[in-house]
C-alpha cells in the first residue's frame, strides 16, 4: 500500500501509508483514504484500521509542546473572530513546521500545539529534529525579530511514552501517553515568550553542546523531582553531531 500510494503525487501525506491528501493524488479520499477528522496528518483508512487492531508499544520518543503566551488576554483584546483567524494562523504554521521535520501533530489543544517525533517516522534523530521544530515554529512566529506576531514558548523532552491507538468505538486516535507527555507539557508551560526549555534527556539525545547555554533546575507541577533544562531561543542550534 506504501509503494503505491509513493507513486501518486502530491503533499502532505499520511503518516503511516503515504497517502497523499492533496491533489491530484488526493482522490484517494473517496475510498476512504482522506484525512482523518481526529488527526489530520493520518488518514481515516489507517485510524479505520488502528480500531481494528486498538493497541501500541513503549517506545522512546520526543515530544514537542509550544503554546501561545498571555491566550487569555488575546482573546479579550482582539475579540473571538481575529483571535481565531490569529489561532488558524498558529496551527497552520505549527503544522507545516513539524510536518517539514517527520513530526506528528498529536493535537491541537486551545492555545497549543502537540507534535510527536517517533522515530519510526522521524528516525534516529528524533530529539534534535524536535528542537529544530520549536526552533523553526519560533522563527516563523516572529521570534527572530523580538517581534512576534504571536508569543509562543515551548517545550521538548525524550523519553519512553505508549504509542499507538488509544479510545473505543468511533473515538479511536494514535496518540502517545505517559509520564514522559506530562513532562514535556509542563515544560512548555514554564517556558517565558520566545524560549524553548529542552530536558536533559533531550538534550543529551539530540547532541547538543550545553557548554554556553543557560540551565535550570525546574520544580514541576505534579512531579515529586525535579527537572533540568536547557534554555534555547530561536537562534541557539549547538548540535555536537
Amino acid at each position: 500500500m506504501r509503494r503505491m500510494s509513493r507513486a501518486l503525487p502530491s503533499d502532505p501525506r499520511c503518516k503511516l501509508c503515504d497517502t497523499p491528501f492533496g491533489p491530484p493524488g488526493g482522490v484517494m479520499r473517496y475510498i476512504g483514504f482522506g484525512p482523518s477528522p481526529l488527526n489530520r496528518r493520518i488518514c481515516s483508512g489507517c485510524i479505520h484500521a488502528l480500531e481494528k487492531r486498538p493497541g501500541g508499544a513503549e517506545v522512546e520518543i520526543s515530544l514537542l509542546f509550544a503554546d501561545v503566551r498571555g491566550s487569555t488576554r488575546l482573546a479579550e483584546q482582539l475579540g473571538a473572530e481575529a483571535f481565531s483567524q490569529l489561532m488558524s494562523r498558529f496551527y497552520g504554521t505549527a503544522a507545516q513546521v513539524v510536518d517539514r521535520l517527520n513530526g506528528i501533530v498529536d493535537k491541537f489543544v486551545g492555545d497549543e500545539v502537540v507534535a510527536l517525533f517517533i522515530p519510526g517516522f522521524a528516525g534516529t534523530d528524533h530529539a534534535a529534529d524536535a528542537i529544530e521544530a520549536a526552533q523553526d515554529l519560533l522563527a516563523r512566529t516572529g521570534h527572530a525579530d523580538a517581534d512576534p506576531w504571536v508569543p509562543v514558548g515551548a517545550g521538548v523532552h525524550t523519553g519512553v511514552a505508549f504509542v499507538g491507538s488509544i479510545g473505543e468505538g468511533d473515538a479511536v486516535d494514535f496518540t502517545a501517553l505517559g509520564d514522559s507527555v506530562n513532562t514535556a507539557s509542563r515544560l512548555a508551560s514554564s517556558a517565558a515568550t520566545g524560549e524553548i526549555l529542552v530536558s536533559s534527556s533531550a538534550a543529551a539525545a539530540a547532541g547538543l553542546a550545553r557548554d554556553e547555554l543557560e540551565l535550570r533546575s525546574l520544580e514541576l507541577r505534579g512531579r515529586a523531582e525535579h527537572v533540568d533544562a536547557v534554555v534555547l531561543g530561536v537562534r541557539e542550534t549547538r548540535l555536537s553531531y
